[in-house]
């Protein structure tokens, strides 16, 4: 399975052998890159487990660190940290931007009244 089927697909779920084929690893490094980096796929009543596209996502980050940059396990967490604190960031950031545009119009309503 490719990128481009997966994004061609309405799927909300899919299975480790699924996201095995599109990382083309195996389901065993899929379960421990689940265990070392903190990931929680959804389990079916059967405990199999089910990734959503948020989870593919993080995977994503996980297999492009350690397999094609070369990171160490370590290297990667640390470096995945920076990301979610970059990421916090520039949402804190926006958030900031929005909120004092909200209070320029708002001083602008109030001069108009």
């Amino acid at each position: 399975m490719s990128t481009q089927e997966m994004e061609d697909t309405e799927k909300l779920y899919y299975t480790i052998s699924e996201v095995s084929k599109l990382f083309d690893i195996n389901a065993s490094t899929i379960r421990f890159y689940e265990k070392e980096f903190n990931l929680k796929p959804t389990k079916n009543k059967k405990g199999n487990r089910l990734f959503t596209r948020k989870d593919i996502e993080n995977l994503y980050k996980i297999v492009d660190l350690v397999k094609s940059k070369g990171f160490t396990l370590q290297g990667a967490k640390e470096q995945l940290k920076k990301f979610d604190k970059t990421a916090q960031e520039e949402v804190k950031q926006q958030v900031i931007e929005k909120l004092l545009n909200i209070k320029a119009q708002l001083l602008k309503l109030k001069e108009q009244l």
